[in-house]
């Protein structure tokens, strides 16, 4: 079945409303997809990605305003750092809840738009820190890390019909979260010797969901600058 044309297509974008989400979502845009972002208080629709009612009715919203979700990137993410030892069950279940079954929950339902179209794209925002420890960060590594299994799985699940599933791993890019962090401190211990931009993360994406991209399936693409080399 051909592919429709990208001002057919609808791309979801969970967190979408800054940094990373906001790029990439603006990234699809200029490349001609119909965009919608998902935000937890902003963004076109609403939703808190860890609640399944919640995430229902965001993809019953975008449907019924722009169309069937074909394109869908889990990049919504929290983090609550902390040693291990002392880290909160709360924060520990928050950012499980958000990072991976927020993801969980998103793809469940864009699968059913997919699946009918017999076309789709997701992709999974998970970080450098899924194969590269960071102390503090037992709860967001793990997340991460299991967005890339949880990537792996659907792309096998779904090959047959014609829906990739692919990941990638930003290092440390410069947003509004890490603004307060030792950007010079920080470069120096990556290969490339700088912090990536927002819109590096949105090109790989952008190919991701492309149509040249129609044999990449199950992949992890790299956005680091070598930091995870």
């Amino acid at each position: 079945m051909s592919a429709p044309e990208a001002d057919q297509k609808v791309a979801l974008v969970t967190g979408g409303t800054r940094g990373i989400g906001a790029s990439i979502a603006d990234r699809l845009r200029a490349d001609g997809y119909k965009v919608a972002t998902l935000g937890r208080s902003g963004g076109d629709v609403q939703a808190d990605v860890s609640d399944p009612a919640s995430v229902q009715a965001a993809f019953d919203e975008v449907r019924e305003k722009l169309g069937p979700v074909l394109i869908l990137v889990n990049n919504a993410g929290v983090t609550a750092d902390g040693l291990a030892i002392r880290m909160p069950d709360d924060d520990w279940t928050k950012v499980i809840d958000t990072n991976l079954t927020g993801a969980f929950n998103c793809t469940k339902r864009g699968l059913e738009d997919m699946l009918k179209a017999r076309w789709g794209r997701i992709v999974n925002v998970s970080s450098v820190s899924a194969e590269r420890a960071n102390s503090g960060q037992a709860n967001y590594a793990a997340s991460k890390a299991g967005l890339l299994g949880f990537t792996r799985v659907v792309a096998k699940e779904m090959g047959k019909r014609n829906i990739t599933a692919n990941a990638v791993t930003p290092g440390f890019i410069a947003t509004d979260m890490t603004a307060d962090l030792p950007q010079k401190e920080i470069a120096a211990a990556i290969p490339a010797a700088r912090v990536g931009q927002p819109e590096e993360v949105a090109a790989a994406v952008a190919f991701l969901v492309s149509d040249d991209a129609a044999y990449v399936n199950g992949a992890t693409l790299a956005v680091d600058g070598g930091l995870g080399a």
